[in-house]
């Protein structure tokens, strides 16, 4: 599979998570949930920056051949161009669909965005990790309510139009 990542050398790093020293919380959180946060948020990042990556590249191909194609006619070499290009089209769609680049993307935010509500609930012991709440605590409680709420509408988007785009393909036969 082809690599769009910046830092290949990273990627061939071996990965050890951090130990969690047992019954504490605070290595838990530490060295644990931050270290999730971390690699979900990189990842995502990742996921997204290969997807816009290729689908600029996608968009500045399928706007060449229109304008290529008034000239096949008269010089074949122009056919042979406007074909190469709509095959590095496909190429493009299916490495996007083969890496699942936008789904990833989708995916890794939603699970990162979600363990830092998680730990933002805890930290404030809000509910459902406390149970008088505070004027503070309920605070927490609304705005992360809020955040997750305006993401879940966000993965929902997202997933709608990578849904409608599959069916398309599929529909399309490519």
């Amino acid at each position: 599979m082809f690599s769009f990542c910046r830092n290949k050398s990273a990627e061939k790093e071996s990965y050890t998570p951090p130990d969690v020293e047992p019954g504490d919380i605070n290595s838990y959180i530490q060295n644990r949930l931050n270290d999730q946060i971390r690699w979900y948020d990189k990842k995502a990042q990742q996921a997204q920056r290969i997807y816009k990556r290729l689908q600029f590249a996608e968009f500045v191909i399928a706007a060449a051949i229109p304008l290529l194609a008034n000239y096949t006619a008269s010089c074949p070499a122009v056919a042979f161009v406007v074909g190469l290009l709509g095959a590095a089209i496909t190429v493009i769609e299916g490495t996007e669909h083969l890496g699942r680049y936008h789904e990833n993307w989708i995916e890794y935010r939603s699970a990162c965005e979600t363990l830092k509500h998680e730990k933002n609930l805890y930290l404030m012991n809000a509910y459902p990790y406390g149970t008088d709440e505070t004027k503070e605590q309920l605070f927490v409680h609304n705005i992360e309510d809020l955040l997750s709420s305006e993401g879940n509408k966000w993965k929902a988007s997202n997933a709608k139009s990578a849904s409608s785009k599959e069916k398309a393909h599929s529909e399309t036969g490519s």
